[in-house]
């Protein structure tokens, strides 16, 4: 007896008839939206949580190297502001910890250095050693060449400021009224910072303290490193610029420092 075939299930057969629905498509509106939105978000990120910077000088070195472009946490070290601050991860500046900041007595320059003192903290220098409450400080991070000895720079605050080249103008008198027992005292709301490469670096010895509100983050890690002459953040010409730029394109692969990238920094 013959069986005619399987012509499957009402359901079945309904579900072969019906057709996919059509994907939405876009419109304009939703499209300048939607770029709207990751722009907003992009540049919420790179203002309020991580920027990125280019180290201009050897003060830090050999921690951080002249070219060397770094990503910055702005937020961690960032003041609590109004209501979202006790869900924000932020804290006072460490001890130790690398900064970036607002030049207290150059508007507008930004300036990397390491923290050495916080608010309370006394502080002096012998023969170019730190001592931080008394204690002498290990510091592994430090450039090795220590230079000539120079009085004012190695056993600070010991000796007068005036007339110290590279010294602020209102220095010395801040300083003077901030010694106690041959130690520097850190006030409050304020940090001492210097540079690793301790003798080759104009810092709080030279222009005074950090005023916290002043700190802009703390950097992350290198992101690119780029063999860069000491004097290029002093050629500010557009002939200059543009000319650097060139430089970077012919010499990207040769000139980067391919072994500095993504370095973490601590």
């Amino acid at each position: 007896m013959s069986q005619t075939p399987d012509q499957g299930s009402p359901l079945q057969t309904k579900a072969r008839k019906t057709k996919n629905p059509e994907k939405h498509k876009e419109s304009l509106p939703e499209s300048i939206a939607s770029i709207a939105s990751v722009f907003v978000a992009g540049l919420f990120i790179i203002t309020f949580v991580v920027q990125a910077f280019e180290i201009p000088s050897g003060s830090m070195e050999d921690t951080l190297l002249i070219g060397d472009h770094v990503f910055v946490d702005r937020l961690t070290p960032a003041p609590k502001a109004g209501y979202v601050g006790p869900f924000m991860p932020y804290r006072t500046p460490h001890r130790g910890e690398v900064i970036v900041f607002l030049h207290p007595t150059e508007p507008g320059m930004y300036v990397v250095k390491r923290i050495m003192g916080v608010p309370g903290d006394r502080i002096h220098l012998e023969n170019g050693k730190l001592f931080v409450n008394g204690q002498p400080q290990n510091e592994p991070y430090l450039n090795p060449d220590h230079g000539f000895y120079n009085a004012y720079r190695d056993d600070f605050p010991k000796y007068s400021a005036a007339g110290v080249l590279g010294v602020a103008s209102e220095w010395p008198m801040i300083l003077r009224s901030d010694i106690q027992n041959g130690d520097l005292v850190v006030p409050k709301d304020s940090y001492f910072g210097m540079g690793d490469n301790r003798s080759n670096s104009l810092d709080s010895r030279y222009w005074g303290f950090i005023p916290q509100a002043n700190i802009i983050g703390r950097p992350l890690f290198i992101y690119w490193s780029f063999e860069t002459p000491s004097d290029e953040y002093q050629r500010t010409s557009l002939s200059d610029r543009a000319g650097f730029i060139f430089h970077i394109i012919t010499h990207f692969f040769t000139e980067t420092r391919w072994n500095r990238m993504f370095h973490m920094l601590h």
